[in-house]
């Protein structure tokens, strides 16, 4: 029997050639976007200086093999590390990602735009301090924002219509793929050679979703996304020696990625390549939450204002019922023991149940001790989670892309309390009222760090888009290096 194929090599796929023309062709020019491209660099800096907190995280960060230097060097800001560009984006991704505290969008799939950061940010400050070309020393930091912009869009748009968690992969290959596509033109890479990237982001072994989930959910889903990044850097400069593509990598029967990763199908499109997703893009600001919990969180913090005004606390619970959306109930809706903090902030139970004792929800009460509080466990058991097929629709509408959630708490004298969040204070529905929070959560976190000089340098240099564009790369990663 004759099992013969066409040996031709194929035209790229439609899917590479659109992301490729986009990055070498498309100009940015909505204000919008680049403001909110500013906000959104400051917050996941700061969240990654927050990760630095946590030696759970700092144990990964550093040169592969301990004692190696390298220079050039990119630097880890927050830290003294100097590093190959791939390492450094390994080391900047997982500081951002860590706390699950970084932007976020939602659609079909979901996932955090800002986690391209690592990528970016790495390549960008190595190129700047004399990593590839003379020429790229003179890289500033609208070039960092550009990148940014184009990285949450290619993300951003692959996820509009197309579920990846359906089909057992997690959403990091998007980081993966839109860290390719932007870090390849800061590399210079050349149009053909940014198709062969590409394709090799996508042919790549992709990672799965088991450890977001129950019962393996680990710390790994915490530097996933700096790995993803890291590797598209990896990529990218395989790709720039003049190492070849796969251009069916997406259509090829049998062995592309439709019919081995995706059920056969091809992907969707809502809408072409812009600025869109920054401009959308939704801010963590009050709480390092699942952002699928935020409104929830937001709910339950209201909720327990009003019993103490009447007098009461938990104990006085009966009953707790939660209406949302369908991919909550996917993702976090979480019932037994919960092994560690990556579990718990997955876990929108554990979300609720600790405003709703203690009047907050902070990256620490994840951590073992607060957990150990036997009331948690015991509030958690009475809650309730309900799809309201309203909130699912509204969550998938372009126009609203809500993400809301209502709780009902029933007392044990039977009277009851009731508060919905359709939009959370990140949504850009409320960015008004949250730039103000997003700008004191940022002043918090470099706190942590540094001394009141350095915050003042890191404030002046960040405050406004017109400064912070024209400042070379170099120059503005220094300001974050411990002094």
């Amino acid at each position: 029997m004759s099992h013969s194929f066409n040996a031709e090599r194929p035209a790229p796929d439609k899917v590479l050639i659109d992301i490729a023309d986009y990055v070498f062709n498309y100009e940015i020019t909505s204000e919008l976007a680049y403001e909110t491209a500013r906000l959104c660099l400051i917050d996941t800096l700061g969240c990654g200086l927050e990760a630095l907190e946590y030696p759970a995280c700092t144990k990964l960060l550093g040169p592969i093999v301990p004692g190696v230097t390298v220079s050039p060097a990119a630097r880890v800001p927050g830290t003294n590390y100097e590093l190959d560009p791939v390492q450094a984006a390994f080391n900047i991704g997982t500081l951002i990602r860590w706390l699950d505290y970084n932007d976020t969008w939602l659609a079909a799939e979901w996932g955090h735009p800002s986690d391209n950061l690592g990528g970016i940010l790495a390549v960008a400050d190595w190129l700047s301090r004399g990593g590839m070309d003379a020429f790229a020393q003179s890289l500033t930091m609208k070039s960092v924002l550009t990148a940014m912009i184009k990285a949450h869009e290619i993300q951003g748009c692959l996820a509009l219509e197309n579920s990846f968690n359906k089909v057992g992969l997690d959403h990091v290959v998007l980081v993966k793929v839109a860290s390719t596509a932007v870090v390849s033109q800061l590399l210079g890479l050349t149009y053909d050679q940014t198709i062969a990237a590409l394709s090799l982001a996508w042919v790549d072994g992709q990672s799965l979703r088991t450890y977001r989930h129950a019962p393996n959910t680990g710390s790994r889903k915490s530097w996933a996304a700096g790995d993803a990044t890291s590797r598209a850097v990896r990529l990218a400069l395989i790709a720039k020696t003049g190492e070849m593509g796969y251009p069916s990598v997406l259509t090829a029967e049998k062995w592309g990625f439709y019919d081995v990763s995706f059920g056969g199908r091809e992907f969707a499109f809502q809408r072409p390549y812009g600025s869109y997703v920054m401009e959308n893009v939704l801010f963590k600001i009050s709480f390092p939450a699942e952002f699928h919990a935020q409104t929830a969180v937001e709910a339950a913090m209201t909720l327990h204002q009003r019993l103490e005004q009447q007098g009461k606390n938990s104990a006085d619970i009966e009953g707790i019922t939660i209406r949302t959306h369908e991919a909550c109930l996917r993702i976090i809706d979480k019932r037994g023991a919960l092994d560690n903090p990556a579990d718990r902030d997955h876990c929108i139970q554990y979300m609720v149940a600790v405003p709703l004792i203690h009047g907050r929800l902070t990256a620490s009460d994840y951590e073992n001790d607060i957990a150990s509080d036997p009331r948690i466990d015991a509030l958690r058991s009475k809650i309730t989670c309900t799809e309201n097929t309203t909130f699912t629709a509204d969550y998938h509408d372009p126009e609203k892309r809500s993400i809301a959630n209502s709780l009902l708490v029933t007392l044990k004298d039977g009277s009851t309390l009731e508060e919905t969040v359709e939009y959370p204070i990140g949504h850009r529905r409320r960015r008004q009222d949250g730039i103000p929070k997003l700008q004191a959560k940022f002043e918090t976190n470099l706190v942590r760090k540094f001394s009141d000089r350095q915050q003042t340098r890191i404030l002046d240099a960040s405050a406004s888009l017109e400064s912070l564009e024209k400042m070379p790369v170099r120059q503005y990663v220094d300001l974050f290096i411990p002094e």
